[in-house]
């Protein structure tokens, strides 16, 4: 009987090290901009201008002191936290809802419906913007939250649809008729049984939606006149036209500023990992 060979470990080998090449490579374009943002708010001007890539000597601390003490800069990481948090709560639940009529239910013209929702993953924000100010406007929402939480919620249900729909159709219908029989309605299976279970795939559609909202510069740019409803990435731009020559005190407030939002993409990263996989087995 002829057996055939075992496969090489010779050919792993270089492809095991192309692997890792790229991801060097990958992560020395994420963290050079960091290291050089994070050293450069600890020169100052001279420093930047005739050593910019060397270390800082002496340390100039002042800059990120001066961000820390600008009661601007917490209102602005607190409008930034609070419009996050209330878009990601009605992006999140309103998905869920639709998600579960979507999985659970048959109905005449569900997949139609289901595909106009897909349709708005291929609507770019950017052409929506004037008519979604006109339409703010005449709804009275310009420099109120709201007119920031309800379109960015509204442009984040096609694709929180997408992944929870996938995860709830992969739980087992016997699941659903034992709770049938035990006397549980569809809001009460929902509820109960379905988001406990779901709570991987719920936890990736928030960090996704957290982390949009807290990168959206556009909407809140269009929507906010009045200053104490600025968010972060309008208070970098405020900073940097502010300080357009000190660029160390610049890179001093776009690092500070970056710091919230790579923590928590540090703490949830494992759950967005998870939550996808899941998804995808599931699916």
């Amino acid at each position: 009987m002829n057996r055939r060979p075992a496969p090489s470990r010779a050919g792993a080998r270089p492809r095991s090290l192309g692997l890792h090449v790229i991801a060097v490579t990958v992560g020395a374009f994420v963290i050079v901009p960091i290291a050089f943002g994070l050293l450069g708010g600890f020169k100052d001007a001279v420093q930047l201008s005739t050593d910019p890539v060397g270390l800082p000597s002496p340390w100039v601390f002042s800059n990120y002191a001066d961000v820390l003490a600008a009661p601007s800069f917490w209102r602005q990481l607190g409008n930034s936290v609070l419009i996050a948090l209330a878009t990601t709560l009605v992006v999140v639940g309103v998905s869920a809802l639709a998600a579960f009529v979507f999985a659970r239910f048959a109905f005449r013209g569900r997949e139609l419906f289901f595909t106009i929702f897909t349709v708005g993953l291929m609507f770019p924000f950017a052409v929506a913007i004037l008519p979604l100010f006109v339409l703010l406007r005449a709804a009275g929402l310009l420099d109120n939250p709201l007119g920031v939480v309800l379109p960015q919620a509204a442009f984040g249900l096609p694709m929180t649809i997408i992944i929870l729909r996938g995860f709830f159709r992969g739980i087992p219908g016997e699941i659903e008729e034992a709770a049938t029989l035990d006397g549980c309605g569809a809001f009460g299976f929902f509820w109960k049984i379905l988001l406990p279970m779901a709570r991987p795939a719920l936890a990736t559609v928030s960090v996704l939606a957290v982390v949009g909202s807290w990168n959206n510069f556009m909407l809140p740019l269009v929507v906010f006149n009045d200053p104490s409803w600025w968010t972060l990435p309008l208070g970098v731009q405020q900073f940097q036209g502010q300080y357009a020559t000190e660029w160390a005190r610049v890179l001093a407030y776009v690092t500070v500023a970056m710091v919230p939002a790579l923590a928590f993409y540090a703490l949830a990263e494992r759950r967005l990992v998870s939550g996808l996989t899941a998804g995808a087995m599931k699916g």
